[in-house]
């Protein structure tokens, strides 16, 4: 009888806690949400006063939350825009959290090693000029490789992405006729393809449809055991997606961050540089009006530039520069 009641005076003592932490909504990028959920927990069972619940909705989604105030803070891929940061109450920080890939995944039955591409041909392939796998241009940028007649299925996002402005940015710098056309953007007007609602969909739609393409951030393609091609970077070197390709193209955008780092790094220069590599940002209000919530927001993004960079690497995530972390920590003391 007495270890039951110390029994039910834990529990309701535990549920007295859960109920008294501090609850914080975030919601934003698909491209960081694994290390983000795994940051969010590890920190709660350090802090159980502290509960941080992520959405992965999508960077254009979750700036939309962000401006209309139903988050306490963001998360994009895209660094937000002057016309964005025009609509909101209150100036948004870019905080740069991890460094990450995109890459072209695809499923081609009977073809089971890696593809090289082109930016150029990517950006055909999207463009809907290059209609079939064994077009001469893939042809040619993997010699030995028996590619098929068959059509090739273009996937892309439906929502709002960072993703996509990784992906486009980077076609954009490698086709002048795709940033005519379409340009770079979290959302645009696809030429061709179909759509998939997160990495998850794309990955999923890559998946189940044979002769596809599409692309997605490293650690999907890793988590659902998809081949993903290397890509042709500035260099004229075809790079394989991994960390310290990440960090390379990182490099020189770390020595001249800007003050705001709102910066691209894809296309890179470098000869080991991965071409589709980028920063991925919290977006976090300089003005917090609750106190004891902007102290846990502070404490948090202290702990992240620290501890939680030693997490990136097991998700298959670039940690930040060095340089980087230093100027971010002078940053926090802007929160008020």
């Amino acid at each position: 009888m007495r270890g039951l009641i110390f029994a039910l005076a834990a529990c309701a003592t535990a549920g007295v806690s859960a109920a008294a932490a501090q609850q914080i909504t975030a919601a934003g990028a698909t491209f960081p949400a694994p290390i983000y959920q795994k940051w969010f927990g590890e920190y709660h069972k350090l802090h159980p006063d502290v509960q941080i619940n992520y959405q992965s909705i999508g960077s254009g989604a979750g700036i939309q939350q962000l401006t209309s105030g139903t988050v306490d803070f963001g998360a994009s891929d895209m660094p937000m825009t002057e016309e964005q940061m025009g609509r909101l109450k209150v100036h948004v920080l870019h905080f740069p959290t991890v460094l990450g890939a995109v890459v072209p995944t695809y499923n081609i039955p009977g073809v089971t090693g890696d593809l090289k591409f082109s930016g150029e041909a990517l950006a055909n392939i999207y463009l809907g000029k290059i209609k079939k796998w064994n077009d001469p241009a893939l042809v040619k940028d993997n010699p030995g490789v028996r590619l098929p007649g068959e059509d090739i299925v273009v996937v892309h996002r439906s929502d709002g992405s960072g993703t996509s402005f990784i992906w486009t940015d980077f076609l954009s710098k490698a086709s002048p006729e795709w940033k005519s056309r379409v340009g770079a953007n979290t959302s645009v007007s696809w030429p061709v393809g179909l759509g998939g609602k997160g990495n998850e969909g794309v990955a999923g739609t890559v998946k189940q449809t044979p002769n596809s393409i599409g692309y997605v951030e490293l650690i999907y393609a890793i988590q659902n055991k998809m081949p993903y091609g290397s890509v042709k970077n500035q260099a004229g070197t075809y790079v394989k997606a991994s960390l310290e390709a990440v960090s390379a193209a990182a490099a020189g955008a770390a020595k001249e961050m800007p003050a705001d780092f709102r910066v691209s790094i894809t296309n890179a220069p470098g000869k080991s540089a991965y071409p589709i590599s980028s920063f991925t940002w919290m977006l976090i209000p300089s003005q917090i009006p609750d106190a004891n919530k902007g102290k846990a927001i502070k404490a948090f993004l202290q702990w992240m530039l620290a501890d939680g960079q030693k997490m990136t690497e097991a998700l298959a995530y670039a940690p930040l520069p060095k340089e980087v972390v230093a100027k971010e920590t002078k940053q926090i003391a802007q929160i008020k």
